[in-house]
């Protein structure tokens, strides 16, 4: 069964068209081009995706079962609206389930890019097997998906899950609308935060620090600079990598002592710089968790790695197409 997947991040989006083998697995045969969706309104990002789809369409020998659309909450996946998502400014009561139905005639289901992954994980990638799994992204923003007792976990209104919403401190970086957030010390844009507060103290105390020499430089600051000054022993930008770390471990031990999952998955930025998050975590984590809580539990990076937002969309149109036809 061939189906069409839409993968929506506050940065970036792509469409692909893939298949799925009925035994909950699915592969890509086909992407497009990734389009931007950072400072964009959807009026202007819908039409180049629906561009896509019909590429697809017509590239695929048969005919597409369902659309799958994996996109930042919140959302209402009932009503196929996109509400608000932080980091989709502008994106604001969007229907886009009905955008993508009315327009190609398929079946179209929208969910949380973070329950998306956590599906994709569960069946293909580093959460098989589980019961109990918790999925974490680590990108743009942060927020989770939950596999409990064997099934998604959405909760009573669609919210499950919006761990990057839990505040850590009274102060630190803004994520979700709220500063020292669970999202503002541990994404892509926390990081930023982080090292442009580090980076502005050396600045004023009169020092000029290797990753940002310049008030000028200070707004080009990204996770990816910070993570590969890190990598080449700049003191600054380890120190910004261990704070995110140690806070990363804050924000775990806490799921861990609420769900007592099996593993916990996390994609993205710490998929890529695992090796630099994890100690300071796992230090925090011996202390703050409860020991049997801790033994049972696995930190992992995404089994799926960077395919895995094209996977989640693909999944989401496969899971619900069954759940709604598959008898």
């Amino acid at each position: 069964m061939n189906l069409i997947g839409i993968d929506i991040g506050g940065t970036k989006c792509a469409v692909s068209l893939g298949c799925s083998d009925g035994q909950g697995n699915v592969r890509v045969l086909q992407k497009c081009q990734k389009r931007l969706t950072e400072k964009r309104a959807p009026e202007l990002v819908l039409p180049e995706l629906l561009e896509d789809v019909k590429y697809c369409i017509s590239q695929s020998e048969e005919a597409p079962a369902a659309i799958g659309i994996s996109c930042g909450g919140p959302l209402d996946s009932q009503k196929g609206l996109v509400l608000s998502p932080p980091n989709l400014i502008g994106w604001d009561n969007v229907p886009i389930v009905e955008y993508f139905q009315k327009a190609t005639g398929l079946p179209t289901y929208l969910c949380n890019d973070a329950n998306a992954g956590a599906l994709a994980e569960w069946r293909m990638g580093a959460g098989r097997g589980t019961q109990n799994m918790v999925f974490m992204t680590f990108g743009t923003g942060l927020g989770a998906g939950l596999i409990l007792s064997g099934q998604l976990y959405e909760g009573t209104s669609d919210s499950a899950g919006e761990l990057g919403h839990i505040r850590l401190a009274e102060f630190g970086p803004v994520g979700y609308g709220k500063k020292g957030s669970f999202e503002g010390f541990c994404s892509g844009g926390g990081i930023a935060q982080l090292a442009q507060s580090y980076v502005m103290e050396q600045l004023q105390m009169g020092k000029s620090p290797a990753i940002c020499p310049t008030m000028e430089d200070i707004s080009k600051l990204t996770a990816e600079k910070v993570c590969l000054a890190a990598r080449e022993g700049d003191a600054l930008a380890k120190t910004i990598i261990e704070k995110c770390g140690h806070m990363l471990g804050v924000g775990l031990s806490i799921v861990m002592d609420l769900l007592n999952p099996e593993k916990i998955v996390i994609g993205s930025v710490f998929t890529r710089a695992r090796d630099l998050l994890w100690p300071a975590a796992a230090e925090v984590i011996a202390v703050e968790t409860l020991m049997q809580t801790r033994d049972v539990c696995q930190v992992v990076p995404c089994g799926l790695t960077e395919s895995v937002g094209d996977i989640s969309a693909l999944t989401v149109a496969d899971y619900y197409w069954e759940k709604q036809y598959g008898g």
